[in-house]
């Protein structure tokens, strides 16, 4: 299947333009998380998490709030999921002791305190508690992941292709992080174990799409050893385009159904791998192969450079040549 027929476009023309969208999303992300934050899911800011089917119509989030434990000043209340479930979320920031059966003690607190202010008939559906002290260690263990997949990255690409193209491809992957950080800040995504899943998942998907051009760039440098790497670059990223399109706009596809359709436990999840498939794309065309193309030396230049030495080698060398001769000819002449 071929979406074009023969690409031929100049997509390292529009590197200046990438470079500065990028940085200023990624500056305005930065800005957001250091001015609002990332909200954290309770997996990694502890807590207790309460889920609340009502039979009937689903009371007022003030009624809701005022009956939890010291009127729900640090509660977080709202709508879970499909409105037509009727489900609230009940999120509390402390969970107590992390130890015996203390763990639930907010959870039962907040089921008392629902059917002490008579709000209907209602089940709870789903609960999910977290103590600090795992919270903290799944930050470590998170973030950990985040740095060991970047440096086996690092450590692949250079023993595979160049070092210069290792550079490119955690550049680019560094470039998909941030960029889904920024949105994950701008739209308040919580930030959970799912989430942190399909970062990795995305990372590695964009990894995979520069993988494929950068073999290309490789193939293509050995047979046109003249050509400058910028267009070495963009032949390679014309030749892998209909691949690339197809690839990502199917798992594009598949994503936004999850996102769509697959409920609130997985919203954070999707929405993270539609932003992740996006921008690792986009890294993979405009990121990855400026960065090789401001490190490389371009192949044109180093010839014209050997073409130059060569010639003033030539020339020099029948200068000496011409010198030489002159005497002999003397000798014969005088002979």
């Amino acid at each position: 299947m071929h979406i074009f027929k023969n690409p031929d476009f100049d997509f390292v023309r529009w590197r200046w333009h990438a470079l500065v969208l990028s940085w200023v999303v990624i500056i305005a992300g930065l800005f957001t998380i250091w001015t609002r934050g990332i909200p954290l899911g309770v997996e990694f800011s502890g807590g207790t998490i309460v889920i609340a089917q009502f039979e009937q119509a689903t009371p007022p989030i003030n009624r809701i709030r005022a009956a939890l434990p010291g009127g729900g000043a640090d509660a977080i209340v709202q709508q879970y999921g499909d409105p037509g479930l009727r489900e609230v979320m009940i999120r509390l920031p402390e969970s107590g002791m992390e130890s015996g059966t203390s763990l639930s003690k907010a959870a039962d607190e907040v089921q008392a305190g629902l059917q002490k202010a008579n709000l209907g008939k209602f089940s709870i559906v789903g609960n999910q508690i977290v103590g600090p002290i795992v919270g903290r260690q799944l930050t470590r263990k998170g973030t950990l992941a985040m740095v060991l997949s970047l440096l086996g990255l690092l450590i692949y690409i250079a023993f595979r292709f160049r070092f210069s193209f290792a550079v490119g491809a955690v550049i680019a992957t560094i470039h998909d992080l941030l960029v889904t950080f920024a949105f994950l800040a701008f739209f308040k995504v919580d930030l959970s174990l799912n989430v942190i899943a399909a970062i990795l998942t995305m990372s590695g998907y964009s990894t995979n799409d520069t993988i494929v051009i950068f073999d290309r760039v490789r193939e293509d440098a050995r047979l046109l050893r003249n050509l400058p790497i910028k267009d070495v670059m963009n032949r390679a990223v014309n030749q892998t385009l209909n691949r690339t399109i197809i690839t990502s706009g199917t798992a594009l596809l598949s994503v936004i159904a999850l996102y769509l359709f697959g409920g609130e436990v997985l919203r954070g999840f999707a929405f993270t791998m539609i932003v992740g498939i996006i921008t690792g794309t986009y890294s993979s065309v405009f990121i990855a192969g400026t960065v090789v193309t401001f490190w490389k030396r371009s192949p044109a230049r180093a010839a014209v450079a050997a073409g130059a030495g060569q010639t003033v080698a030539a020339a020099a060398q029948q200068a000496n040549g011409g010198t030489r001769s002159k005497p002999q000819r003397r000798k014969r002449r005088a002979s």
